[in-house]
């Protein structure tokens, strides 16, 4: 396939991930029974910003205007996805980029986001018979060119053990922060919330971590958070927010709640589920050198930051551990 055959047919599957056919309104239905993570509501917030900002047809012709070359790719590597399955489609942008650039995708997919997957891939052969030999799902993989791996602090050194010797992408865990004032207004605080509650805190772009200047008011953030104690309903969140909330009495810990998550001081950046860890701070710039030296950080929101609410509507060149993939599978070719 040329290049702008690939880049119609991404398109074209916009369009359908957009239509909301019966068909696919029953595939959706059907990931959220497998992954009751899965709510419909963060599989829409999913597709519509995939739709929005990865199969934007402007986006896309400026990446292939500035990543792929004049001619064909005449040397389609093989490349070995391993995709993770933490929030609906998140090892698509690892796909589009792949076939964008005209290698071949040998894909290990998640347990936990299988039917979603495996039905966006089947959908771009359908629509050109030409695109089957772009994709192979596999249960191992092997022999492969290049390989991108996305998992966890855990499986991420198994990852390095086994595709050391090739080139490789290799992604652990990550999380986000947000850097308050105090000055923030209702709406920026209801805006934060999405970027802490969406997908239930899952993702490497949720905030799990506030820093707050001392003296910070609670309560406005408590009561902005409002809007999402709907998911205390959910009975996998709730059964996280009340586990939680059980070791902190145990211990005697201070918290603070407003039914829906729990606020806990704690200088660690990671939170558990249906936890949001904070910390005071005295000078801000103290946090910024933290944003530059710590690797755990995904990205942060706040005050000459990512704006509130924002965290989970990454753009096309918007990279997971800010590494490109788009350039490192371009550079594939040359050597």
């Amino acid at each position: 396939m040329k290049a702008q055959q690939r880049l119609d047919l991404l398109i074209q599957l916009g369009k359908y991930m957009s239509e909301g056919s019966p068909e696919w309104l029953e595939v959706k239905h059907r990931a959220f029974l497998e992954n009751n993570w899965f709510i419909p509501e963060f599989i829409d917030l999913s597709v519509q910003n995939i739709i929005k900002d990865f199969l934007n047809e402007e986006k896309l012709g400026e990446v292939m205007r500035t990543y792929l070359p004049a001619e064909e790719n005449a040397h389609p590597r093989k490349i070995g996805i391993v995709m993770a399955g933490n929030i609906p489609l998140v090892g698509f942008h690892d796909l589009l980029a792949v076939f964008l650039t005209g290698n071949i995708a040998y894909i290990k997919l998640s347990s936990k986001d299988e039917v979603l997957m495996k039905h966006v891939v089947n959908k771009l052969i359908e629509r050109d018979e030409n695109a089957a030999a772009y994709f192979n799902i596999q249960t191992l993989l092997k022999n492969c060119d290049a390989y991108i791996a996305t998992g966890s602090n855990t499986s991420s050194p198994y990852f390095e053990y086994y595709f050391n010797k090739y080139p490789c992408i290799i992604r652990s865990n990550r999380t986000s922060i947000a850097v308050l004032t105090g000055n923030e207004t209702e709406r920026e605080l209801e805006a934060l919330a999405d970027d802490v509650y969406q997908y239930f805190g899952l993702g490497c772009r949720n905030v799990s971590k506030l820093f707050v200047p001392e003296g910070y008011h609670f309560l406005p953030l408590l009561e902005a958070f409002r809007k999402y104690n709907w998911l205390a309903q959910h009975h996998k969140f709730k059964n996280n927010y009340d586990y939680n909330l059980a070791i902190h009495l145990l211990n005697h810990k201070y918290y603070m709640t407003n039914e829906s998550i729990l606020l806990i001081e704690d200088p660690a950046v990671f939170s558990p589920i249906g936890q949001l860890n904070y910390e005071f701070y005295q000078n801000v710039e103290d946090v910024n050198k933290l944003l530059v030296h710590n690797n755990n950080i995904q990205c942060a929101v706040g005050k000459n930051h990512l704006p509130f609410g924002s965290a989970q509507k990454p753009g096309l060149c918007d990279f997971a551990d800010g590494v490109d993939p788009f350039a490192f599978l371009v550079g594939l070719e040359k050597n």
